[in-house]
């Protein structure tokens, strides 16, 4: 393919996909599967990784983010990002209405939306293209965070439409949906990670992360609701975003034009009762004059417009006892306090249990057993602990004690200096420890040995046909055909029976063995080390090549690689020092499991073999990931800190000072992009 045949089908292929991304993220209309859709996507990469000059910094391939950011740069706001008044009384939406007839008369209509719960974003095009996202900050200047917005699908880089001014701003929330939320949570625990309280946090938290590569993994939306220019065409706050529609933003389907206080009532209680079936979290809702010239005239306070108004729901709330305090112990033998309590209705459901979280969280509320607390749901979904109402207090009520032995093995319970939870260090003997193991050890993103599922491990566990990881490749047929278990019903309803029939037991040996060729990086996460998760494992797995090297390996080998901090270290050396780890891991190399990466089939040459590369700063002909992956496929290695094993800094413009001064310490030759080009060719 010629240069100029490639340059069409770019083009081709980015409008095609922006079409798709449109019908999929904005309308919800999807017309080709996901199939069919990344295949689109991986020809268009391939594309422009044989033509990189072709390559536009908007091309839908950007969304998957990939640049690491350090801090985010600072921009000053071109329009001042106010805050909304904001109000939980009727009675105050009426005494706005009034203010605003004083002002302006009553020939005049207000627009009535949705108020999103999330992170509140600016937008500015600059003819059709994105320019930069800035987050609102303190109102005058904001974090630009428009590498991390790139990945948000629902966002267009580039619009098309009529009357598009040369250059204005649209503002919006970034949210998370709540289905991604709930997924999300689900996941941190089953890594024993603090979950998020609510998709808000999530969102903001998510938008803020540095590396726009795991931004681009969280799922979030983007919904815009306000217009903003110097060459403003649009008379009005309605027409202005019914335009934004049409050019391709995601704009609200609840806008509604009212005339009165009552219409405006009438609009937050239809909007109360629709709250639960919305996909995403709303607070409340916002009333804005429509008319352009008339919230000119009408102005703003130093903080807020006097043109709008925010009425925002109280937070469902209810009042109920603490019955007791359970102690759960996480895979990694985190230690979780759950109060159970007094069933009680809120926010559509009955609330039995709420996460105390650590025992911080205790001694902050003071909350003891008998007392008479506030509980609402995080985010309308988690059930937390607001307050103890302390003039309810029984005379006999005790300090609550936060446990000093595990309630499962006994175990005294250690805490970390600067971590937020106690845990058993009982991993190898601590029954639900052994239990978290082997479902972290067969779920999907580790050995994938889906029939094992839906309770069996718990059979075979409890029937002491296994006991560790290794145990389940010496599963027999005839030890485990007929076993079966009584699974109680959550919501004391009538219990299942799961019983472990002919066929069900041929699919968990097929299970067992089709997870032998699971890869290594998977392996080495499967194996639940503390720390190692699924990045950190792929890390390790690439830079070091085999387990028996990662076992090998010193605290300042460990750290060498990237994003691998003194406590994953740590975690990795004392996880390999134990005698029964180590036994655990001989017996699944045995069992035929990957240990070591295979020929590296992607190697273009050996010309950088031993050769270890640390990447710095801005290129201008390649990303930093497209270097590391050029120095991978000619046998060398990418470590994120220089040291005396360095063989050469490659160095940008922007490079980390301290990187280089280091560098010149030791010597170590510091090259750019076209030298290190040249070392390849």
């Amino acid at each position: 393919m010629t240069k100029d045949e490639a340059k069409l089908r770019i083009i081709e292929l980015t409008n095609e996909i922006n079409f798709h991304n449109h019908r999929y993220y904005v309308l919800s209309t999807p017309l080709i599967n996901d199939f069919d859709f990344d295949q689109l996507l991986n020809e268009l990469i391939s594309l422009e990784k044989l033509f990189p000059d072709l390559l536009d910094i908007n091309s839908p391939s950007q969304r998957v983010g990939g640049s690491v950011t350090k801090e985010f740069k600072q921009v000053v706001h071109k329009y001042q990002m106010l805050s909304l008044s904001n109000t939980y009384s009727f009675d105050e939406i009426q005494e706005f209405d009034d203010r605003v007839r004083k002002a302006i008369g009553d020939d005049f209509e207000y627009i009535c939306e949705l108020k999103y719960d999330g992170l509140s974003v600016g937008l500015t095009y600059v003819n059709g293209i994105l320019k930069h996202a800035v987050t609102r900050g303190d109102g005058l200047q904001g974090d630009d965070i428009t590498n991390n917005i790139k990945t948000i699908r629902s966002i267009p880089l580039k619009i098309k439409g009529y009357h598009i001014p040369e250059e204005f701003e649209i503002r919006g929330e970034i949210i998370m949906p709540r289905a991604v939320f709930k997924k999300l949570n689900i996941q941190r625990v089953l890594n024993d990670e603090q979950p998020f309280a609510n998709p808000r946090n999530a969102a903001s938290g998510s938008i803020k992360m540095l590396d726009s590569k795991e931004v681009s993994k969280r799922g979030l939306d983007c919904i815009l609701y306000n217009f903003l220019s110097e060459n403003n065409e649009f008379t009005n706050h309605y027409d202005s975003l019914r335009s934004a529609k049409e050019w391709g933003f995601k704009v609200s389907n609840h806008l509604l034009k009212c005339k009165t206080a009552e219409e405006i009532n009438e609009y937050i209680t239809d909007i109360r009762n629709l709250r639960d079936q919305l996909p995403f979290d709303i607070d409340g809702v916002v009333i804005k004059v429509n008319n352009f010239k008339q919230q000119d005239f009408l102005g703003n306070t130093s903080k807020s417009p006097r043109w709008a108004i925010a009425y925002k729901f109280k937070a469902e709330r209810e009042r109920t006892h603490v019955l007791s305090i359970d102690y759960q112990v996480g895979r990694t033998g985190v230690i979780t306090p759950v109060a159970n309590l007094e069933p009680v209705q809120l926010a559509g459901s009955i609330v039995k249990r709420a996460t105390l979280h650590n025992s911080d969280q205790i001694s902050r509320l003071d909350i003891r057993v008998g007392d008479l607390v506030e509980v609402e749901k995080g985010g309308e979904i988690i059930p937390k602990i607001i307050n103890v109402v302390l003039d309810q207090r029984r005379l006999d009520s005790q300090p609550t004690n936060f446990i000093t032995h595990c309630p499962e093995c006994t175990t005294l319970l250690v805490r970390s200096e600067g971590e937020a939870h106690f845990f058993c260090p009982n991993e190898l003997k601590c029954p639900p420890q052994l239990k978290g193991k082997l479902e972290h050890f067969i779920s999907r993103k580790a050995m994938n040995i889906e029939s094992l599922g839906e309770g069996k491990i718990e059979i075979l566990f409890e029937n002491k046909i296994i006991q560790n990881i290794a145990d389940i490749y010496d599963i027999e047929y005839n030890k485990i055909v007929g076993l079966e278990k009584i699974i109680p019903s959550e919501d004391s309803g009538k219990p299942r029976k799961i019983r472990l029939q002919e066929k069900t037991c041929n699919k968990i040996l097929k299970g067992i063995a089709d997870s032998k060729s699971v890869p290594f990086e998977r392996v080495l996460f499967a194996l639940g080390i503390r720390f190692v998760g699924e990045t950190v494992a792929k890390k390790l797995a690439h830079y070091f090549r085999s387990i028996f090297a990662i076992r090998s390996a010193s605290i300042d080998e460990l750290v060498q690689v990237e994003d691998i901090g003194i406590r994953i270290a740590e975690s990795i050396i004392l996880y390999f020092s134990n005698d029964e780890n180590k036994n655990l891991i001989e017996r699944l190399q045995k069992s035929g499991l990957c240990f070591e990466l295979g020929a590296n089939t992607s190697l273009i040459s050996q010309k950088l073999t031993e050769k270890i590369f640390v990447i710095s700063g801005v290129f201008t002909a390649f990303s930093r990931d497209e270097l590391k992956k050029m120095i991978e496929q000619n046998n060398g290695k990418v470590v994120s800190a220089v040291s005396a094993s360095t063989s050469y800094l490659i160095a940008g413009e922007k490079m980390g000072p301290e990187k280089r001064r280091k560098a010149e310490k030791l010597s170590i030759p510091i090259i750019n992009e076209n030298e290190f080009i040249e070392m390849i060719k």
